[in-house]
C-alpha cells in the first residue's frame, strides 16, 4: 500500500500492485493490499474482468516468465482465500481454465499447477436456504421445549441456530444488499432477517400464550434471564432480537403482568437496553464488543446500517471519468466487512441437540402478523374503558374465539395465492415431520397437546378434526390454515395516500423490507397511516391503510411502524417494564423515518 496513493487509484495500478506483492517463489510481501483487493474489487470490477486482465497481461509480448510466475501466485492465492467465488461464478472458474490451458500450451506446466480450480470444494450445500438435519436419534415425544430448557439451553441452542445460518452470508450477500437498497434475491440474507424477526415474534406469542398475569411475568422473567446468558455467550444478535421481543408494544402494554415482575429483573432488563440501545451510534454495544474476544456474534443490523453509511456517503471514483477508484471508501468497507468474516471462523463453543433444534425450528415458524399478535395482547389484557375509580358491572364472560376467528379480526395483507399455500404445506410438512411421532401419516389428540404447547392459539382438536375420525391428517391441517388465510384476505382496508417524504432518521421499506436511502425526498410516506416504502413500491405494497387514533376501541389496535430489522428500540432512558405507557401516535406528530420497538 506504500506504493499507492491512499486516497485513489486506477484499477491497473492496483492490480499491478497485488502482482507485484508476490515475489517469484509466491512469498507474499504484504497481504493486506491484496486480501482487500481481492475482495473488495466486484464493488467497481466484477470477477470475471478481473481474470481476464490477468490473462491478458500473461498474454502480452513483455510479459517475462517472472512477471508470469507472479501472476499465477496471485491467481493461486485468490483461488484458495476465495474459492467460493469460483465455485458460485461458472464463467469466472471458466476463465481460469482458460489461463491454465494457455499456460500448458506454451509449455509452463509448473505454473500451472498453481492454479487448479477443480480442487475448489462445492459451496452449492451450503448456500441451502431451507436444510433440516434429519435426527438421527430415535424418535421421542416431546412437549414444547421452552418448558423443558433452562436459560442456558435455551440461549445456547437459539445461538447454534442464528450462527449457522448466519456463516451462510457471503460476500455477495453484502454487496447485493448495499448496492440494492433491499434483499430483493437475495435470499441468505433475507433467511437471517426473517430468522431474527421470528425469534422476536416468538418471545411475544410465549408470553402471550399464558392466560394468567402471574404466568405471563414468568416467561418475561425466563426470556431476561436467557438474554443475560446471550450477553454471557458474547451473542449480542440474539440478545437484540429478545430484547426488542421484550420491548414490543403488545408485551410492554399489559400493565398487570408488569406488576408481577420484580425490581431486580426490571434493573437487568434495563441494563441489556442500555447496552443495545441506538444512543451515540450504538456507543455501548460497539464498546463491549470491541472488548470481546474468542466466539464473539455482532448484531448484524448495525453493521449492515455502517455499510450502507458509508456507500452512500461516499462514491466509488473520485473523478467523474470513474477511473481512479475511491480508496478510501474500499478501505472503510473492507474493515467491516472483514470483522464479519473473522466471525465466522470461530463457531461458539456449544453442543446442541438435533431434536431440540428441529422443534425450536417449528416454533420459531409463525403463522402471526404483528397486528394479529397485538389483537392477541389486546384480548389477554383489554384497555379499559372505565375511569380508574369506577366499579365495573358484571358481565358473563364472551366465548372465547377459535383461531381463524381471531386472525379474520385483524389485518393480513393481500398475498399471492401460490405463495401462501406454498408456505402453509411447508410448515405443515415441518409439524408432521416433528410431532407425528409414530410415524402414521396423521396427528393423534396426545401429539396434538404437544403442537398445542409449541403454536400457542392454536384451535382445538376438533376444529381441524373435520372428519371426526379423532386423527388430522396432513390434508385437514392444510385446510385449516388455508381457511384462516382466506378469511384475512376478505379483510384488506383502503387506499394509502402517499407524499414525498425526506427522511432524516435511517428507513426501511414496509414492502421490500429494503433500506430507503438518499438525502432528499428518498421515499413516500402515507399521511393517514405513517407506513413508509419506495417510489417503486408503492403499488405493490399490501399493507392495510389503518389510521392512528386515540381510541380505546379493542377492534382497531394503533398501527405499527414498518419493521426495521437494522435498528434496535431509539430509547434515551431506561425502559421500565412496570412503568411503560403505550401511547398511539399521531401520524403528523411522529418524526419521519422514526422507529418502532421492532427490529
Amino acid at each position: 500500500m506504500d506504493s499507492l496513493p491512499m486516497e485513489s487509484a486506477t484499477v491497473d495500478a492496483l492490480v499491478d500492485a497485488c502482482i507485484q506483492a508476490f515475489d517469484v517463489t509466491g512469498k507474499l510481501q504484504d497481504s493486506s493490499l491484496v486480501r482487500m483487493f481481492l475482495m473488495m474489487h466486484p464493488w467497481y470490477l466484477p470477477s470475471t474482468e478481473l481474470a481476464k486482465k490477468l490473462l491478458l497481461k500473461s498474454q502480452e509480448d513483455g510479459c517475462t516468465a517472472d512477471l508470469r510466475s507472479r501472476i499465477c501466485h496471485l491467481v493461486k492465492y485468490w483461488i484458495s482465500e476465495f474459492p467460493v467465488e469460483f465455485n458460485l461464478n461458472p464463467a469466472l472458474a471458466e476463465q481460469i481454465r482458460d489461463l491454465r490451458e494457455q499456460l500448458n500450451t506454451e509449455g509452463n506446466e509448473r505454473e500451472s499447477q498453481l492454479i487448479d480450480v477443480e480442487s475448489v470444494p462445492s459451496y452449492k450445500w451450503k448456500r441451502q436456504v431451507t436444510q433440516r438435519v434429519p435426527s438421527v436419534s430415535k424418535k421421542r415425544k416431546m412437549s414444547l421445549l421452552f418448558d423443558h430448557l433452562d436459560s442456558s439451553e435455551l440461549a445456547e441452542h437459539l445461538t447454534y441456530l442464528e450462527y449457522k445460518s448466519f456463516c451462510k452470508i457471503l460476500f455477495q450477500d453484502y454487496h447485493s444488499f448495499v448496492r440494492h437498497g433491499c434483499t430483493v434475491d437475495n435470499p441468505i440474507l433475507e433467511r437471517f432477517i426473517t430468522l431474527f424477526n421470528s425469534v422476536s415474534q416468538w418471545i411475544q406469542l410465549m408470553v402471550l400464550s399464558k392466560p394468567t398475569a402471574q404466568q405471563r411475568a414468568a416467561v418475561i422473567t425466563h426470556f431476561i434471564r436467557v438474554a443475560q446468558k446471550l450477553l454471557q455467550l458474547q451473542n449480542f444478535n440474539t440478545l437484540m432480537a429478545v430484547v426488542g421481543g421484550l420491548s414490543n408494544s403488545s408485551i410492554s402494554r399489559l400493565k398487570d403482568t408488569q406488576t408481577h415482575i420484580s425490581n431486580d429483573t426490571n434493573k437487568i432488563f434495563n441494563s441489556l437496553i442500555e447496552l443495545v440501545t441506538s444512543c451515540g451510534n450504538y456507543s455501548q454495544y460497539r464498546r463491549r464488543f470491541a472488548d470481546c474476544s474468542g466466539f464473539k456474534f455482532p448484531i448484524l443490523g448495525v453493521h449492515l446500517k455502517d455499510l450502507i453509511a458509508v456507500h452512500v456517503a461516499l462514491p466509488d471514483w473520485t473523478d467523474s471519468e470513474k477511473t481512479r477508484v475511491n480508496l478510501a471508501k474500499t478501505q472503510q468497507l473492507y474493515a467491516i466487512l472483514q470483522e464479519l468474516a473473522l466471525v465466522q471462523t470461530t463457531p461458539p463453543n456449544v453442543e446442541a441437540n438435533t431434536d431440540l433444534l428441529n422443534l425450536l425450528t417449528v416454533s420459531l415458524d409463525q403463522y402471526h402478523t404483528e397486528d394479529e399478535i397485538y389483537q392477541l395482547s389486546l384480548q389477554r389484557e383489554p384497555r379499559s374503558t372505565k375511569p380508574a375509580n369506577s366499579s365495573p358491572t358484571p358481565s358473563p364472560a364472551p366465548k372465547r374465539p377459535s383461531m381463524i376467528d381471531e386472525w379474520a379480526a385483524s389485518v393480513k395483507p393481500k398475498a399471492d395465492p401460490a405463495i401462501i399455500t406454498k408456505h402453509i404445506e411447508k410448515m405443515v410438512d415441518s409439524v408432521f415431520k416433528n410431532f407425528d411421532t409414530d410415524g402414521d401419516g396423521h396427528i393423534s389428540r396426545e401429539e396434538f397437546e404437544s403442537i398445542r404447547n409449541n403454536f400457542p392459539y392454536l384451535s382445538k382438536f376438533g376444529e381441524l378434526d373435520t372428519n371426526q375420525d379423532g386423527k388430522i391428517s396432513r390434508e385437514e391441517m392444510i385446510d385449516y390454515f388455508m381457511k384462516a388465510s382466506s378469511l384475512l384476505n376478505c379483510k384488506m382496508g383502503f387506499i394509502h395516500t402517499f407524499t414525498e417524504t425526506t427522511y432524516v432518521k435511517p428507513t426501511f421499506c414496509e414492502h421490500c423490507t429494503g433500506f430507503i436511502w438518499g438525502f432528499y425526498k428518498q421515499g413516500y410516506k402515507c399521511k393517514v397511516c405513517g407506513v413508509n416504502c419506495h417510489k417503486a413500491c408503492r403499488s405493490r405494497l399490501a399493507v392495510e391503510c389503518r389510521k392512528r387514533t386515540k381510541s380505546i376501541s379493542h377492534e382497531t389496535p394503533p398501527a405499527l411502524q414498518a419493521r426495521s430489522y437494522s435498528f434496535p428500540p431509539p430509547t434515551n432512558t431506561p425502559v421500565n417494564l412496570q412503568n411503560t405507557v403505550i401511547a398511539e401516535e399521531d401520524p403528523e406528530a411522529a418524526g419521519e423515518g422514526g422507529f418502532d420497538v421492532h427490529l
